[in-house]
């Protein structure tokens, strides 16, 4: 574990010590540690890592298990059963406690390891100086001393001290709740500068004092600029690991974890309802209190799933194990569940819906001709620019290489993604000029005249007309363009900044071509088909961005950009955003804004993003998904990694979310509806038959063995029909369709057990054997009709399934012939009584699929009846709202 550098030592007080003290303190140099000594201190300070919530020894974690109040009261009953000498009933109710938690508590256990093991893939790295060279190594590896490298999109790895910043801003909101991004400069810049005054010793570096210009803390990101940073703490001694108890508190719910606690809120209103009704019917015809006590407890765990937890981490493990085989990397389980239940898409297109490799096609002048002096200024832009370059800086250099010796940089205005430019500062034979390079519409705004041969002339209306005309000519085309403009510069003796954009020359323009993924238009079409609205959110302008969704086929219904959004409210963009499927020139706050728009309108909302400016909407979707190369701040919020940048893979995921959920809720309807059925049946046989008309450890041991028989339910084949359309929990859902089966259920078993008593003039144990073998048999069997909408001949059961499914009842009807089912109080039963029970179950059955066929019926009427209108995706029709732009023209 790391130690605090705070507590002594003369890098204590690192935030307010010079940077030579740090130096010399640290056994470190401008040009970072040698590996040897990276190595030994790496071995005695332990990594850089924040401590995670405390994870109690396996054997606890077991034992913990035994908190829930259902198997509580099940073992006290039986101890106080044990102690009034029934022993047999104490070792079969501790047998079978002890299974079901260790096969819960196991499969949990594997499945948290494999999401371990799927994360570690994700692991950040960064950049930082060994022996004097740049070398990429693993966050967790860096030390005190090292000295790392920042650059626009880096996370902070550690506290530090800035050895040198070159235009740095950093986001630092998770630390001090800032909303926008600050400036860092170094020591030595900051000398002399009035917010520069060495804080108070003994203050931490997180203090509000020290929110100053020098020190970098774990959490924050570089959003502009690049930098040298000092480690000067890690791991738990950063300011980070200090308050990580508050970092390390469990995530909000999400709306699979929303719908199980409904769900376990249902069940437990029904068990608390029908234990009291046994106990009190019990007390009225005086039976033995201990013998009621263990009756009812039985019927609440018989009405319980207790597999539900080991089914659904099951499940979502399976799922994620085969998302990786698809080079999905899943690092947050319920998030399978969540993509399943995804009826929105928010996408990027660079990358996701184009090939990303973007060429320069294009520089021309203002007038539209040719120019290799446009091309030479956007070179010499693109090459002086420090930080993250971009992918049209990268095309730039690429097309041509120009000498750059003559010239010389004596300036920097970084990008940011409000300006929407860079501007360098770059002199040569005694002559400075200023070139900014950036999105059109701004660079124009800052220009007074165009360029025309050897003098400028003034841009006026028509001027100015034209060059926006020129720019709208190029996205109609899908070219996504680049303006260029300089301005002599007389003085650099003075800081540049933002404001010296001013008077500017319009060169020209270079214009770029991103040619769509072959596969995307596919794709897209794909999850259409299966119910998720895929929408368009980007920088770039609208004609660009509808000209590739017409070459993508989609077709478009309602265009929104940033200045529009901007004049919204939150209520009237989230109407906007239903109807709209292209975002065009958002800025990043405008994209989380899109995002829990959608969300307040009842959506469940994934967000495809791979930069800077992806983060924070990354974070808000329901669905964060990110790419493999996306930089750290983006994989950091993502819940999902996808290692190939292809929409496919996507839509692999989306259909294994859904396939997950419908195995959940298999077992959740046969499960409810089966032992509400069962105890129904048992709290109303209470009323009529003078006896139990099961005993207490008769129903554990056929709640146990419908359990066993449900097992292979994770491994179940999926009907092509339930996973079509976006999954969510319903609980009146889930509720109606226990309540019905459950009653068809009882229905059966009150007609059983009239025919026991009346016809077959059954005893008690014969009656008890009897109701056992056909509960066991229909609730068993009758998977095979619930599994599935569809006729249970049309959809083939995996075959574990019908293994587990018909070696239970198989068992369920040879125990009682059994030395072992003479010890749970079964006898043999002659083969008429095994004739009666065989001909019920077959009647059920196909009266459970009659009902099945006209539930889902009454069930879609009604959900048609109430449906209000929602995305196009699923209606045929195109919805109202403001038109897509105008035809392009050629």
């Amino acid at each position: 574990m790391n130690a605090d550098p705070r507590a002594s030592g003369p890098d204590a007080d690192w935030w307010c010590t010079s940077p030579d003290a740090l130096f010399a303190a640290l056994g470190s140099s401008a040009n970072g540690l040698d590996a040897a000594t990276a190595q030994r201190r790496l071995a005695a300070e332990g990594p850089n890592l924040l401590r995670r919530r405390r994870e109690w020894p396996l054997v606890m974690r077991f034992l913990a298990r035994f908190a829930n109040p259902l198997i509580a009261v099940l073992l006290a009953a039986s101890i106080i059963s044990a102690l009034l000498g029934d022993q047999a009933s104490f070792g079969f109710v501790a047998i079978v406690v002890l299974l079901s938690v260790a096969l819960d508590f196991v499969q949990e256990h594997r499945a948290g390891q494999a999401a371990l093991a799927l994360q570690r893939s994700v692991a950040l790295r960064a950049q930082v100086l060994r022996d004097g060279a740049a070398v990429e190594v693993p966050v967790q590896a860096l030390v005190r001393g090292d000295v790392v490298l920042l650059a626009a999109g880096s996370l902070v790895p550690a506290d530090g001290r800035l050895i040198d910043a070159n235009d740095l801003f950093v986001n630092q909101a998770a630390l001090t709740g800032e909303a926008y991004p600050v400036e860092k400069r170094s020591a030595a810049a900051c000398q002399g500068a009035p917010d520069a005054a060495a804080p108070p010793t003994g203050a931490g570096p997180g203090d509000s004092a020290l929110a100053g210009p020098t020190v970098l803390l774990m959490g924050s990101s570089v959003v502009s600029g690049s930098a040298r940073l000092l480690l000067c703490a890690t791991g738990d001694a950063t300011e980070l690991g200090r308050i990580a108890h508050t970092l390390a508190d469990a995530p909000p719910p999400t709306s699979f974890e929303h719908g199980t606690r409904a769900f376990g809120m249902l069940l437990t209103r029904m068990t608390i309802g029908l234990v009291l009704f046994v106990l009190l019917v019990n007390a009225l015809q005086h039976r033995p209190l201990l013998e009621s006590l263990m009756f009812a407890v039985a019927l609440a765990v018989g009405l319980t799933p207790e597999l539900l937890p080991m089914i659904v981490s099951v499940t979502l493990a399976r799922g994620a194990l085969r998302m990786a085989r698809q080079k999905v990397i899943v690092k947050r389980l319920s998030a399978i569940e969540d993509l399943g239940a995804m009826d929105v898409l928010a996408t990027d297109k660079t990358g996701t819906l184009t090939e990303a490799r973007i060429r320069l096609e294009q520089h021309l002048d203002a007038a539209g001709n040719d120019s290799a002096h446009v091309l030479e200024l956007a070179y010499l832009n693109s090459h002086f620019e420090t930080g993250l370059k971009s992918p049209l800086d990268d095309a730039i250099l690429a097309h041509r290489p120009h000498d750059v010796s003559p010239w010389r940089k004596l300036g920097e205005v970084p990008f940011d993604f409000e300006r929407r430019r860079v501007s360098v500062l770059v002199e040569r034979d005694g002559q400075r000029l200023l070139i900014v390079k950036g999105a059109p519409e701004d660079i124009l705004a800052l220009c007074a005249t165009c360029e025309s041969g050897a003098t400028p002339v003034v841009l006026d209306a028509a001027g100015r007309a034209a060059i926006a005309e020129r720019i709208e000519a190029f996205g109609y085309q899908g070219l996504r363009v680049l303006a260029v403009a300089t301005r002599r510069v007389a003085d650099a003796g003075v800081r540049m900044s933002a404001a010296d954009e001013h008077d500017m020359v319009f060169a020209g323009f270079v214009a770029f071509l991103d040619p769509p993924k072959l596969s995307a238009a596919q794709a897209l079409h794909d999850l259409q088909a299966h119910g998720v609205a895929c929408k368009i959110v980007t920088g770039d302008n609208e004609a660009v961005t509808q000209h590739l969704a017409g070459v993508l086929g989609v077709a478009v219904r309602g265009v929104l950009t940033g200045r529009e959004i901007a004049r919204m409210d939150d209520a009237a963009l989230g109407a906007a955003a239903e109807r709209s499927n292209l975002f065009c020139r958002v800025t990043p706050a405008q994209k989380n804004r899109i995002v829990l728009a959608l969300k307040g309108r009842g959506h469940v909302v994934g967000f495809l993003g791979d930069g800077i400016n992806d983060a924070t909407a990354l974070h808000c979707a329901d669905i964060g998904i990110s790419v493999d190369d996306a930089v750290d701040v983006a994989k950091q919020a993502a819940d999902l990694v996808l290692l190939e940048r292809d929409l496919a893979v996507l839509r692999q995921g989306v259909l294994e979310g859904r396939r997950t959920f419908a195995n959940v809720m298999k077992y959740i309807m046969m499960a409810t509806s089966s032992n509400f059925g069962n105890m129904v049946s048992m709290a109303a046989a209470a009323l009529f038959i003078p006896f139990l008309p099961m005993l207490p450890v008769q129903i554990l041991l056929n709640n146990f063995l419908y359990d066993l028989s449900e097992v292979a339910i994770p491994l179940d084949r999926v009907d092509p029909s339930q996973l079509r359309r976006p999954k969510v929990w319903d609980i009146a859902f889930i509720r109606n369709f226990m309540i019905a089966f459950g009653s068809l259920s009882s229905v059966f078993d009150l007609l059983t057990f009239a025919i026991l008593i009346e016809v077959l003039k059954a005893g008690e144990a014969q009656f008890r054997t009897a109701w056992f073998v056909e509960s066991m048999a229909t609730q068993v069997l009758v998977v095979f009709v619930i599994r599935t909408r569809a006729r249970p001949w049309r959809s083939r059961p995996a075959p574990w399934l019908n293994v587990s499914t018909l070696a239970t009842a198989a068992l369920a009807v040879v125990l009682p012939y059994t030395a072992l089912g003479g010890a749970f109080g079964f006898v043999a039963l002659p083969l008429w009584f095994v004739a009666a029970v065989g001909a019920l179950t077959g009647v059920y059955l196909v009266a459970a699929e009659f009902a099945k066929q006209r539930f889902y019926r009454l069930t879609s009427l009604k959900r048609v009846q109430r449906r209000r209108p929602i995305l196009e995706t699923r209606h045929g029709g195109a919805p109202q709202g403001r038109p897509p732009p105008p035809p392009a023209r050629r």
